[in-house]
């Protein structure tokens, strides 16, 4: 595998590239993974060098279907090439995938009532856990930490909590039937989409409390939430009216502020994704088949980007340069990649899985050696890390926008860490 993004500013995330690279950094991270050489840009001082991983990092789409050799399962697509790589593997009667935000943990619910667990950092992803629920899992979410995963399983009304530093579960019992999962950036609360019961719960997870918020004549399919977390989107899918909508949630009242049309009649908005920069909503419309881009400022659409085939799913990768989208029903299974500069479709790839349903998209880390320079306000911001050297001087690490960790504070030394290949160290 190859095509590894080194940096958060390499390669151009959406907003870096609209803003014409005006982020200053003072500190070049320089990466040599597995003799793959790395163009990096608007970075200077080059003080990393990178070491083999067990896998080669980069970033990956992970589809759900029926794998040709193997059953179904979960098949790994390289965003570099848009193609496949041999990394597939079985899952019985897979329902979704989710991955860690750190990449290296692939979940996959299966209809057999558990949650398998893979390491993505292997090759080929390796198989390190199975986890027992007491309901029928239909669709996964991950806490921005990574600590815990979340399945709506149906039959049961029921989300069940994995807590996978123990492999616990606990059930928190719903009015509805969930379908599908949101967290919000912070982790304070989760957000099931109730289909038909027309109503979307939200989970307190400090407590397990329940609050319903009610639509009338609605079908609730999807739900997502703002990179800000103040902003809640539900895709509605009405039955008696001719029009699909988008409700935007103030998650602080749980209250409707807005209703965004999606222009088309029944799109049925079956699945949505935000970007890491809050920027723009997409929503894979199964029923008139193309993706609404909603600007989030003003909660109007700015685009509908035809298809071809039916979008089951859509998920947009971590520097938001591409939105993907499962092609229902096809066989061989394919999947449409999007250009989100240009808003169009760059082309439709095969996923070795057909019949594709779910996906998800991740930065699968490798493993980097950074020293970071003296100097007050360093910062290692851009991807997940682990920390292998002394840290006496450094006073915070939080998750930041994107799902990404920094550590800022007063370093006057160098210091040594294992990175992603997506963490640079620069400025704070």
């Amino acid at each position: 595998m190859s095509g590894v993004t080194v940096g958060a500013v390499a390669g151009g995330s959406a907003a870096v590239r609209r803003r014409g690279c005006e982020i200053s950094w003072r500190v070049k991270v320089r990466a040599r993974l597995a003799a793959v050489g790395v163009a990096l840009t608007c970075l200077a001082l080059p003080v990393a060098v990178a070491t083999p991983a067990a896998a080669d990092p980069g970033t990956f789409v992970y589809v759900v279907g029926n794998i040709p050799g193997v059953g179904f399962g979960v098949s790994q697509v390289d965003t570099a090439t848009n193609q496949p790589t041999t990394n597939n593997f079985e899952a019985t009667t897979p329902t979704d995938v989710a991955v860690s935000p750190d990449g290296r943990r692939i979940y996959v619910s299966q209809g057999t009532n558990v949650v398998s667990v893979w390491d993505a950092t292997a090759d080929p992803p390796t198989l390190v856990n199975t986890i027992g629920l007491t309901g029928l899992p239909e669709s996964l979410a991950v806490s921005p930490d990574g600590r815990y995963v979340y399945t709506a399983n149906t039959g049961t009304s029921t989300v069940s909590v994995i807590d996978t530093t123990d492999s616990s579960v606990t059930d928190i019992v719903l009015s509805g039937t969930p379908r599908r999962l949101a967290v919000s950036p912070n982790g304070r609360y989760v957000y099931t989409a109730n289909g038909l019961s027309g109503t979307v719960s939200v989970i307190d997870t400090t407590d397990n409390s329940v609050t319903d918020i009610t639509y009338v004549d609605a079908n609730v399919l999807s739900v997502a939430v703002g990179a800000s977390g103040t902003r809640l989107y539900v895709g509605i899918g009405t039955q008696l009216s001719s029009t699909d909508t988008v409700s935007v949630v103030d998650t602080a009242t749980n209250t409707e502020v807005d209703s965004i049309d999606l222009a088309g009649g029944d799109a049925f908005p079956h699945a949505l994704v935000v970007s890491a920069d809050g920027e723009r909503l997409y929503t894979a419309n199964l029923g008139t088949i193309n993706v609404s881009v909603i600007d989030t400022a003003t909660n109007t659409v700015a685009n509908t980007i035809g298809l071809t085939t039916a979008p089951a799913d859509v998920a947009i990768t971590p520097d938001d340069t591409r939105v993907y989208t499962t092609d229902t029903n096809t066989n061989p299974g394919t999947f449409t990649a999007i250009d989100t500069l240009t808003e169009t479709v760059i082309g439709i790839f095969p996923t070795n899985a057909r019949f594709p349903s779910s996906m998800a998209v991740a930065a699968v880390p490798g493993t980097a050696t950074a020293q970071c320079p003296p100097g007050p306000g360093t910062a290692l911001t851009g991807g997940g890390f682990e920390i292998t050297g002394p840290f006496p001087n450094y006073f915070n690490s939080k998750p930041v926008v994107n799902d990404t960790w920094q550590i800022s504070g007063t370093n006057p030394t160098p210091q040594t860490n294992t990175l992603t290949s997506q963490a640079v160290c620069g400025t704070g």
